[in-house]
This record gives C-alpha cells, structure tokens and sequence, in this order.
C-alpha cells in the first residue's frame, strides 16, 4: 500500500507551504536540503510542482515541511 497523498483541491497547501518558507526567508533548495536530512524524499522539482499545486504532497512530505518550517498543520491547511 503506497502513502497517503493530501490533495490540494479546495486547500491551497502549496501556497501556504510557500508563505510561510518566504515568511522564513528560506529558499527552496535549504527546504529540500533540511528535509532530506530528515530522511524525507523530496527534490527542488517536486517542491516547485506541490507550490503550484499540481502535485499531491505525501503525508510523510507535509509532517516534514511543519517541522523544518516550525509551524502547525494549521497554518498549512488553513
């Protein structure tokens, strides 16, 4: 059974996920990087394409991205 994805249909996780790296003046290579310290598979061109939307992030991706970003799954679902 693969991973559950998170669809971005009615929730904009992508552009929140986007503020919010901006909000921290964190590029999207130290993102990818920080992440993939964690042992969360993600590449530059996966993060650009959840950004936009047009790629479903995994759950596995998304619990990373709250915690390099230090925020809440609120923040990124609202």
């Amino acid at each position: 059974m693969g991973e559950q994805k998170i669809k971005q249909d009615e929730i904009q996780i992508g552009a929140n996920i986007r503020r919010i790296r901006l909000e921290r003046k964190m590029k999207q290579t130290e993102l990818v990087r920080q992440l993939q310290l964690l042992d969360v598979e993600m590449t530059r061109e996966t993060l650009v394409k959840i950004e936009r939307g047009i790629q479903h992030i995994q759950a596995t991706q998304l619990r990373g991205i709250r915690d390099v970003l230090q925020t809440s799954y609120d923040e990124l679902l609202r």
